[in-house]
């Protein structure tokens, strides 16, 4: 779930390929205002101990892709929530396919769906703006910055808020809703306004903190892929993130994702959750979701030091391999972070990271393998 962007082209050799998101802004249509459902409603008397949810994004399907519009974004929206409900999914989410852009699919739209709508960035990113970019450095595996803060940072035409509602007009039920970290916007960005990345980061943090009141989302999740490979970060990170939690509507459970990237399905960032204790526990969250199924068993030592009135979302399927992992396989991997933890420490099971550099028909059994995994270690 890291960033970067395609080697550079000139816009008469590639044109630019409108997305969903793209299209339905265009169109100027928006969902009826839905209220969000109680998370009672994904946690109730009769819910097992442990919930099954998903990170965020689900492979874009070959016919959205093909034909996209603002009825085909609502149609794919309902396909996803329809299957991962079918397969017995909790708390599922919006599967983020209005966020994708064709022009930067190595991100699922995760940043560009941010950034470009901001008022004081630029998106004309060229040579000499590239060329300063690589000597920054700020991501060695990014070729040019997301956009270049020209000005004081605003809401511009950012609006989570009509996204939201629609994704909540077909939901069914109760969903997560997604945001990205300050903090991983900031480090794709090329300042030539604030000077300082801690005033650029916290800019950000008060954009995106404007966007919160109100969705109608059972969990909104702030997603972050960048600090557990730059721990030296962690007080910056937290105080912009804290931003925008604390901005989230009381009665709607908070969640924070972290993962060691999701780059073309590759990890690029190093590190382990050991150096990320004191950020993690400063975190004003409900509920962390982990990256575990493809970290190193010495990982889950950690976990016994998360503060305890922060539940653990723990992930116990690899999206970074196609291998469907089987319900002994699912169980095996709870029981081992409850042994070190402790019953009840464990609230939520998920995947590592989002779905979308899966093929469909892969995302699909994974999904199905969570629940029968969580069913088989809870004797369901």
């Amino acid at each position: 779930m890291c960033s970067s962007c395609p080697p550079p082209s000139s816009a008469s050799q590639s044109p630019v390929i409108k997305s969903p998101r793209t299209l339905a802004a265009a169109a100027g249509l928006r969902a009826p205002s839905v209220k969000a459902a109680p998370v009672a409603a994904a946690r109730s008397a009769s819910s097992p101990r442990i919930l099954t949810t998903t990170v965020g994004s689900y492979p874009v399907p070959d016919w959205l892709a093909a034909l996209p519009s603002e009825q085909a974004v609502i149609d794919a929206t309902r396909v996803v929530f329809d299957l991962q409900r079918q397969a017995g999914i909790d708390l599922p989410t919006d599967g983020e396919l209005y966020r994708f852009d064709v022009n930067h699919p190595d991100t699922n739209g995760m940043i560009e769906y941010f950034i470009r709508p901001m008022a004081g960035i630029s998106s004309v990113v060229g040579r000499s703006i590239t060329e300063e970019f690589t000597r920054h450095s700020p991501m060695g595996f990014r070729r040019k910055p997301a956009g270049v803060v020209t000005g004081k940072l605003g809401e511009g035409s950012l609006n989570l808020l009509a996204d939201c509602q629609r994704a909540a007009a077909v939901a069914g039920g109760a969903f997560k809703f997604t945001v990205t970290s300050p903090y991983m916007l900031a480090r794709t960005l090329l300042d030539h306004h604030y000077g300082s990345f801690n005033k650029l980061t916290m800019a950000l943090g008060e954009v995106l903190a404007a966007q919160m009141p109100g969705l109608p989302a059972t969990c909104l999740q702030v997603d972050e892929a960048n600090i557990p490979g730059n721990p030296a970060d962690a007080p910056l990170a937290a105080a912009s993130m804290n931003l925008v939690l604390d901005a989230i509507d009381a009665g709607t459970e908070r969640a924070v994702h972290f993962c060691f990237g999701n780059y073309g399905g590759q990890t690029i960032q190093k590190g382990n959750w050991e150096k990320l204790l004191t950020f993690l526990n400063a975190l004003h969250t409900d509920h962390l979701v982990l990256e575990l199924a493809h970290r190193p068993a010495a990982d889950l030592d950690a976990l016994k030091r998360i503060d305890k009135k922060i539940a653990l979302g723990i992930g116990v399927i690899d999206i970074k391999v196609n291998h469907i992992e089987t319900a002994d396989e699912v169980a095996a991997r709870i029981e081992a972070v409850e042994k070190k933890v402790g019953p009840g420490r464990v609230r939520w099971v998920h995947p590592d990271c989002g779905f979308w550099m899966l093929k469909r028909s892969i995302a699909d059994r994974k999904m199905e393998a969570l629940v029968r995994g969580r069913d088989k270690y809870l004797g369901r």
